[in-house]
């Protein structure tokens, strides 16, 4: 079941994103960070608009996904960056791709024209099921991150929307 999520499954979350970050290239950070400060960038959300969904298996979130401003500055007001992680437990479940098609449906409705991702050029599940979303590759961004020994790149997809 995918539904907005609540302060309540703010822990959970966490448990992902932490998971990521110490587990994968997939966020560009190396500490995992509090309850206090998800608790934070989930009030954030609430109180800009934007949707931060969860996918609930059994009482569990299984995966979780987001939505937020591109860039500060007013230009870019129609145009988002995304983000969705799966729990380690669930992969392969087809669950980021539900949550991609609910994000993009939300996106449509707040009248959005673009949605930007930025994903680790490792990631070739994610770069594909990206793909089969329609997302096109408009760059790579060469070494501009380090993480576990190595450089990263990035690679910048975008969707019409």
């Amino acid at each position: 079941m995918i539904r907005n999520a609540t302060r309540e499954d703010v822990a959970q979350i966490l448990a992902i994103f932490n998971y990521n970050i110490v587990h994968s290239t997939a966020i560009y950070l190396y500490e995992e960070q509090t309850l206090e400060a998800r608790l934070a960038w989930f009030e954030a959300k609430v109180q800009a608009g934007e949707p931060v969904l969860v996918y609930e298996v059994d009482g569990r979130v299984a995966g979780y996904a987001t939505y937020g401003k591109f860039r500060p500055q007013a230009a870019y007001q129609y145009t988002i960056e995304h983000s969705i992680y799966v729990h380690e437990d669930f992969q392969r479940m087809g669950i980021a791709k539900q949550l991609m098609h609910r994000l993009i449906e939300q996106a449509k409705a707040d009248n959005y024209r673009t949605m930007i991702a930025c994903i680790d050029a490792d990631n070739e599940g994610s770069i594909r099921m990206h793909e089969k979303f329609g997302f096109t590759h408009v760059g790579t961004l060469k070494e501009v991150g380090y993480k576990f020994g190595k450089w990263l790149d990035l690679c910048l997809m975008q969707l019409k929307l």
